[in-house]
């Protein structure tokens, strides 16, 4: 499982050295690389066969509502697979890397099944929403409900 958050920089190529310990969740699947999408402001990298499993899932989905077809549209439909290279990098895709804002320097943030990927500045405002969503009563149960 991805865990963790680290700082880390992207070369002028767009191109990230995944972490030795991101490396190794991903050796567990047959082929090194990841799949790409965008949400929230930031990209989500999933290893192919945590990939494969989300398509069929949402492939399988009785409901085809304007939203999930939206949805499908933009996450699965803006995905990039990007494999691994010998250095351990992958290449982020200009139209990824203008979406999630990312310039020079950059924050991974393991997810357990996935990690995402986040401008500075944009997993600071992550991190100030969090804040605010820690005052609210409802959120503090939810969280509580996990015995934390």
């Amino acid at each position: 499982m991805f865990r963790g958050s680290s700082f880390h920089n992207l070369d002028a190529k767009g191109r990230l050295i995944i972490p030795a310990r991101f490396r190794d969740v991903l050796k567990q699947s047959s082929v090194m690389g990841v799949m790409i999408s965008k949400m929230d402001g930031a990209l989500f990298c999933y290893s192919f066969e945590q990939w494969h499993k989300i398509e069929e899932r949402i492939l399988n989905l009785a409901v085809k509502s304007e939203n999930m077809r939206r949805f499908r549209r933009i996450f699965i439909g803006g995905a990039f697979d990007c494999p691994i290279d010998r250095q351990g990098r992958i290449l982020i895709p200009p139209t990824l890397r203008q979406y999630a804002g990312l310039n020079k320097e950059i924050v991974l943030v393991g997810v357990m099944d996935h990690f995402e990927i986040w401008s500075q500045s944009n997993w600071v405002a992550e991190g100030d929403r969090f804040e605010n969503d820690l005052k609210n009563e409802d959120v503090r149960n939810e969280i509580a409900a996990l015995g934390l």
